[in-house]
C-alpha cells in the first residue's frame, strides 16, 4: 500500500527546511554542547540511525515503566498501592541516562546530516513523525514520579494534563503548515533539562522526596499538572497563534482562507471529544482500570494524526479531514456502551489495531521517500546523488 501520492512527491521535491529557534537555552547551551558531540560521531553514521536510536532510548523508558510500574502505583505508600512493589531507584538513574541520550541524539542528527552533506526532506520527516510519538512517551514516563494516588494528581487529571502536551506538539506542526516556517519552542529544551534533573533526585532520594504539599491543600503532583500547563498555556501556545497572527500581517505564510486554515485541527478536536466522552460515560471506568493502556491508544492514534499533517506540511499538500482511526474509535466506543464487559477487550484491540496501523504507515511512507529519492533510510555509503 502507498500512501504517499504523485502530488505528495512533487510537494516533497520543493520542500526547503526553514526554522526558528531563540531560545537562549538552545543556543547558548545546547547547541555548543551538540556541535562538540557531534564531531565525535563517525562520518558513516547515517542521520536517521542517530534519530531512531534516540527514539528508541525513550521507549525503552516507556516499557521499562510499564513492567515496574503499570499501573502508576509505584510510587504510592497508601491504600491501594501499598500493595504494589515500589519502584527501585536504580531504575531513575537509568531513566534519566536514556533521557539524556534520548535528548543528545535527537539534537545532533540535524547537524550530523548537514555535516555529512545528505540533509533530505525524509530526514525532517523521520524526524518529526517519531517526535510525534515521543511527545507520549515522556509526560507519561514522568507521571511515575509522583503516581497516581497520595501527593499526586488522578488519571482523570492526568489524561487532561497528556492532551495538553500532545495539542501543544500539534500546535506548532499546524504553526507550520500555515507559516511555512517551524518555530521551536522555548520551552521545550528546558523541560528536557528539567525532567533529566527530576530523575536523577528520584534516583537518590526515592518518590518519598516529592510527597509533599506546596501550601496547604496543594500537593506536588499539582506543581508537575501545574508546570506542563503553564508550559504550554502561558508560552507556547501563545507564541504560535502569534507567529500565524504574524504570517496573515505579513503576507509571508500560505494565506489559507479561515475554513482552509482550521481544517488540520478537526481531526484532534475529535479525537479529545471522542476520547472525553469515553471517560464520561465510560461503564467500567476505563481511565481508571488501565491507565496506562488507555493513554498509549491516545497516543499512538495522535501521532499517526500527527504524521499526516507533517506529511501534508512538507508537501504543500491539503490536510486530510478524517482519520479512519477515529470511525473504528466510534464503533468501539459504542459498542462498549452498548455491552460493558467488552471495554477492556475492544481497548486492547484498538490499541493493537492503532499501533500496527501507524507504524505500516510510517514503514510505507519511508519506503516510498527512498525510492523517489534514491537514498537509503539508514545508510549513507548507498547513497545515489
Amino acid at each position: 500500500m502507498q500512501y504517499l501520492s504523485q502530488e505528495h512527491l512533487i510537494g516533497f521535491e520543493n520542500y526547503k527546511y526553514s526554522a526558528k529557534d531563540t531560545s537562549p537555552l538552545s543556543k547558548y547551551v545546547m547547541h555548543p554542547f551538540w556541535n562538540a558531540v557531534v564531531k565525535w560521531c563517525p562520518r558513516t553514521i547515517a542521520p536517521n540511525v542517530l534519530t531512531f536510536v534516540g527514539f528508541l532510548f525513550t521507549a525503552a523508558n516507556f516499557v521499562l515503566l510499564s513492567f515496574y510500574d503499570y499501573y502508576y502505583y509505584g510510587a504510592s505508600d497508601q491504600p491501594p498501592g501499598d500493595k504494589y512493589p515500589p519502584i527501585p531507584n536504580w531504575l531513575w538513574f537509568l531513566m534519566a541516562l536514556n533521557h539524556f541520550l534520548a535528548h543528545t541524539l535527537d539534537g545532533i542528527d540535524g547537524k550530523q546530516a548537514r555535516r555529512t552533506n545528505t540533509s533530505s526532506p525524509l530526514g525532517e520527516l523521520f524526524d518529526h513523525g517519531l517526535d510525534s510519538w515521543t511527545a507520549f512517551f515522556i509526560p507519561t514516563c514522568l507521571w511515575s514520579v509522583f503516581g497516581r494516588h497520595d501527593y499526586s494528581i488522578t488519571p482523570w487529571r492526568f489524561y487532561f494534563v497528556v492532551f495538553n502536551v500532545l495539542i501543544c506538539f500539534y500546535t506548532s506542526h499546524w504553526e507550520k503548515y500555515l507559516t511555512k516556517v517551524l518555530f521551536l519552542p522555548w520551552g521545550y529544551d528546558v523541560s528536557q533539562v528539567i525532567i533529566f534533573v527530576i530523575y536523577i533526585v528520584t534516583g537518590i532520594y526515592g518518590t518519598e522526596f516529592w510527597k509533599f504539599e506546596l501550601l496547604p491543600g496543594v500537593a506536588s503532583g499539582s506543581m508537575f499538572e501545574f508546570m506542563l500547563y503553564a508550559g504550554s498555556l502561558a508560552s507556547s501556545l501563545p507564541m504560535s497563534f502569534y507567529n500565524i497572527y504574524c504570517s496573515y500581517r505579513d503576507g509571508t505564510g500560505k494565506m489559507l482562507g479561515f475554513v482552509e486554515a482550521v481544517r488540520p485541527l478537526w481531526n484532534p478536536v475529535l479525537l479529545f471529544t471522542l476520547c472525553t466522552v469515553w471517560l464520561m460515560y465510560s461503564p467500567t471506568d476505563i481511565v481508571d482500570r488501565d491507565p496506562r493502556l488507555f493513554l498509549y491508544l491516545i497516543g499512538v492514534v495522535f501521532a499517526n494524526i500527527n504524521c499526516r499533517l507533517i506529511v501534508s506540511q512538507m508537501s504543500s499538500t491539503r490536510c486530510e479531514l478524517l482519520n479512519w482511526q477515529l470511525l473504528l474509535m466510534v464503533v468501539c466506543v459504542s459498542v462498549a456502551f452498548m455491552l460493558p464487559v467488552t471495554e477492556m477487550f475492544l481497548l486492547i484491540v484498538l490499541s493493537t489495531v492503532a499501533t500496527a496501523a501507524h507504524i505500516h504507515y510510517g514503514v510505507q511512507v519511508v519506503r516510498q521517500m527512498c525510492s523517489h529519492f534514491h537514498i537509503q533510510c539508514f545508510s549513507i555509503k548507498d547513497r545515489i546523488d
